[in-house]
């Protein structure tokens, strides 16, 4: 849909003429919403359509000048589309993968060509969503890297480079924050009250209701028997998120979510199984543990050169992840608080952390000299 807005003609692939029909047809329903709201014309509607070819011939790929897998985060069926892609897209293509988590050189390896290779991560809703992280592999070429930001804003998205790394820039700084977000729930606090300290501060939604939208079976091993935290056992019951209607929350037909009971037993019985004693959580313990945390995992990312400034960082969680704007993002913000206030709050629960914390070293240089993280 980003590229049919945009005038451009798309060839969209499918293993199974099911997935196909339900792919297409979303993407009709969806134009078709935007008509009846005004936003566009039924001609707009039927004139993008018009530009898509849906197809069950992989071989229809061949005319294609940029090929965008988006198959889910496994990195064996990932390899695999690229060694097909490799010999059937043109010279010159670019093979570009949707992956949010994996190695993008380990994608390029198997590849003849792995200058041609480059991430294009998309966030979801991808028609909707802003953000575009562009990835550059170890060999992805200069003008691959510049051809996909300029696609990137041709289709109306906020581009931003990123390194290889798991999780980019944005998942990657997400993980602390999910993990201490689940650590929580197993010491005491609910999904809601979680959940309710990022709204506050002005989030669109807290870190349950993002897992629910996004599904909590994202990156999900796929064996049921296999149970080893809280997402496992919610995904072996088939609660993968709101498109299951169940996730952390229950949904119903609005997609409004209500506390689970179901939920809050799998939570207890974790609880139970590690021996802990639930205990009163506070708000503060909460924003130091999945808010603080998140300043912390961007600075690593600066010092390890995944991000090229600040500002990046700042831009994929304004445009990606909905951090208020009124605080400029999450790195800005942390300059505007204080970097002393954010190394403290670290430091006061440190003894509850992750045993794989560890405080990034230009966060408590620039906390104790005074520098902006910025500079």
């Amino acid at each position: 849909m980003n590229f049919l807005s945009a005038g451009i003609p798309v060839t969209l692939f499918e293993q199974t003429r099911e997935a196909l029909d339900r792919g297409t047809g979303v993407m009709r329903r969806n134009y078709e919403a935007s008509a009846i709201r005004g936003r566009i014309t039924d001609a707009q509607v039927e004139s993008a359509m018009a530009l898509l070819a849906p197809t069950l011939d992989f071989g229809a790929l061949v005319d294609c000048d940029l090929i965008i897998e988006a198959v889910y985060e496994n990195m064996d069926v990932k390899k695999d589309i690229f060694i097909r892609l490799d010999t059937v897209a043109k010279p010159g293509a670019i093979l570009a993968s949707n992956t949010s988590y994996l190695d993008l050189d380990e994608i390029a390896s198997v590849t003849a060509r792995p200058q041609d290779v480059v991430g294009m991560h998309f966030f979801s809703p991808a028609n909707v969503v802003k953000l575009l992280e562009v990835v550059r592999g170890a060999k992805t070429a200069a003008d691959v890297l510049v051809t996909a930001m300029l696609i990137g804003r041709k289709i109306g998205k906020v581009p931003v480079v990123a390194g290889v790394c798991y999780g980019f820039i944005g998942n990657r700084m997400l993980l602390p924050q999910q993990g201490e977000a689940t650590t929580l729930l197993l010491e005491g606090a609910t999904p809601a009250q979680v959940d309710q300290v990022h709204t506050d501060f002005g989030m669109p939604m807290g870190p349950f209701q993002m897992a629910d939208l996004a599904g909590v079976d994202i990156g999900w091993h796929r064996d049921p028997a296999r149970v080893e935290s809280i997402r496992d056992a919610l995904c072996a019951r088939e609660r993968w998120g709101q498109k299951a209607k169940a996730g952390f929350y229950d949904y119903d037909e609005e997609r409004k979510p209500h506390p689970s009971p179901v939920t809050q037993q799998i939570i207890e019985d974790f609880r139970n199984r590690q021996g802990r004693a639930p205990r009163a959580i506070s708000e503060e313990e909460i924003t130091v543990r999945t808010l603080y945390t998140v300043i912390n995992e961007g600075a690593l990312i600066l010092e390890e050169g995944i991000a090229q400034r600040a500002s990046d960082i700042d831009l994929v969680w304004l445009y990606g992840y909905g951090w208020p704007r009124s605080t400029g993002g999450p790195m800005h913000w942390a300059d505007a608080i204080g970097l002393k206030t954010i190394v403290d709050g670290l430091t006061a629960y440190r003894n509850r952390l992750g045993k794989d914390f560890r405080l990034s070293p230009i966060l408590a240089d620039c906390a104790a000299s005074g520098k902006s993280i910025g500079n």
